[in-house]
């Protein structure tokens, strides 16, 4: 890795706002400094629509909103990475990362070590590969870690959720037991982003596996948020008895955090040519047995019995990971959620209404174009942003040093 200096300076302009009113890794790194000002903005400013009358809904018109405004430094923490996926914090800040071609490596220290901690054997077509990656809430004493991969089955692929432990040293680790297996999968719309919520359950977001109907079929593990027990059984107080899914009528999830240990932030993809639409990422608020809609509705739509999104995107990001932001380095963006995009290369922020909790009151862009396609966001144990670029995975221009880990700090 070698040492880079860059500035980047973002131009500040009026926030566009709805009308419904423990231990930092440490390694070479890439300082970027944006200049604003401001907080949030004191007037709401109309600058976009809210079609069929949902009031509650925002819908972005033309492109992904304005540049943001808050001060922030972007560090390059690692690079040499081939497509990192998600990112798991060992208690000591040390980092395990997954490789979609089906690689768990080791930050170890802030330097990415050259061999892997255990390599799986994956279906990396389109979409598939080794993908989410989360810790077990006790993993200080017992190292347990879980994957989400696609894996061959017989000459068939699958989406599998694992359990590993990771050798004391940290350089190996060993597969323990299936969690949960016969995920539907496809080329595309396969999900992958594994979490442990503020209750200690796993959750784990699944795609449509491009059969749209499958997201409203309670039967199907497709096009959900699924919830399971570390041990991987189905919670008693799960929405649907004896059934995993906890929320359906996804079309490809990414990323999700917990506003509360029963409330939801869920960002989804828009469909890419399906039944004819395009477009219309979105961003939903939602609890346990909620419906998001996929296929039946995909804008700011609403219809008895499916949640209306919160925020939709005409054009397509799409979303990445998900974090709401709870550091300290940043204080404006304190409870915000933070969201990678991929196809429109940049990290968007959105903030709540804290009296109207589904209600956008501000949306704007950071880091456009500046470091390509962003996957995982995760908070580190340090309060800080981290984020992965993921522009070796055949969608975008992969550099000579590969792909990297970001830290976004003050």
């Amino acid at each position: 890795m070698m040492k880079l200096t860059h500035i980047l300076t973002l131009i500040p302009i009026v926030s566009l706002i709805g009308v419904a009113s423990c231990t930092a890794p440490t390694g070479t790194f890439l300082e970027s400094s944006t200049t604003g000002q401001g907080n949030r903005p004191q007037e709401l400013a109309q600058g976009v629509s809210t079609p069929d009358g949902e009031a509650g809904c925002i819908l972005v018109e033309n492109g992904y909103g304005p540049q943001g405004q808050v001060n922030v430094r972007v560090e390059e923490v690692v690079t040499g990475l081939d497509v990192p996926w998600g990112i798991g914090f060992l208690p000591n800040g040390d980092m395990l990362v997954t490789e979609r071609p089906g690689r768990v490596r080791l930050v170890q220290n802030g330097q990415l070590r050259p061999e892997a901690v255990a390599t799986i054997n994956v279906t990396a077509r389109g979409e598939g590969g080794l993908l989410g990656i989360a810790m077990h809430p006790d993993f200080a004493s017992n190292r347990f870690f879980y994957i989400y991969y696609t894996a061959d089955t017989n000459g068939s692929s699958v989406n599998r959720v694992e359990r590993w432990q990771l050798a004391p040293d940290g350089l190996s680790a060993t597969r323990d037991r299936i969690i949960l297996d016969d995920i539907p999968v496809a080329q595309f719309h396969n999900g992958g982003r594994i979490r442990f919520g503020p209750d200690g359950m796993l959750y784990i977001g699944t795609g449509d596996a491009r059969e749209p109907d499958l997201s409203q079929d309670v039967s199907s593990l497709a096009g959900k948020i699924l919830r399971v027990t570390p041990e991987g059984d189905v919670p008693p107080d799960n929405p649907f008895p004896g059934n995993p899914v906890y929320i359906l009528g996804i079309r490809n999830t990414q990323g999700f955090d917990w506003v509360n240990e029963s409330t939801l932030q869920v960002t989804d993809h828009g469909p890419s040519g399906e039944l004819g639409r395009r477009g219309h990422d979105k961003l939903s608020v939602a609890q346990g047995g909620d419906n998001l809609g996929w296929p039946t509705i995909y804008r700011c739509e609403s219809e008895a019995g499916l949640v209306t999104p919160s925020i939709v995107w005409r054009e397509a990001l799409p979303p990445g990971g998900a974090a709401i932001y709870t550091g300290t380095a940043i204080p404006e963006w304190q409870g915000d959620l933070m969201i990678a995009s991929l196809r429109s290369k940049h990290l968007q922020r959105v903030v709540f209404d804290p009296q109207s909790p589904q209600q956008v009151q501000q949306y704007e862009v950071y880091l456009e174009g500046e470091y390509g396609r962003l996957r995982e966001a995760i908070i580190g144990p340090d309060g800080e942003l981290y984020l992965t670029t993921s522009n070796c995975d055949g969608r975008g221009a992969c550099p000579p040093d590969g792909d990297k880990i970001l830290r976004i700090t003050r």
